[in-house]
């Protein structure tokens, strides 16, 4: 199982992962921009559906643990934590 902390910018003109963004408190956040609007639930579900593809996983797998309404997200990825990472970085790296 992987947390991963996310700063997502919803109504973006397309949905992308961009990289590694370092908070004035210290925690690495995943930086994702996604085309969906931020009402009921719609970037949420973009969100979970962007990452999903980019790991190889399914998108039941992925449950937005904190901070459902705001931009900064905590998500559990179900998977080894290993192999979700080096996922996460060959999607990164493309």
């Amino acid at each position: 199982m992987l947390s991963l902390h996310l700063h997502v910018s919803p109504g973006a003109s397309r949905s992308r992962v961009e990289g590694w963004r370092t908070d004035p408190d210290g925690t690495e956040r995943l930086r994702v921009r996604v085309a969906a609007p931020p009402e009921k639930g719609k970037a949420n579900k973009a969100v979970v559906k962007l990452l999903a593809d980019a790991l190889g996983v399914a998108p039941r797998d992925i449950e937005v643990v904190r901070g459902a309404t705001s931009r900064s997200k905590t998500l559990q990825i179900a998977g080894t934590e290993a192999d979700l990472r080096h996922r996460l970085q060959q999607a990164l790296t493309t």
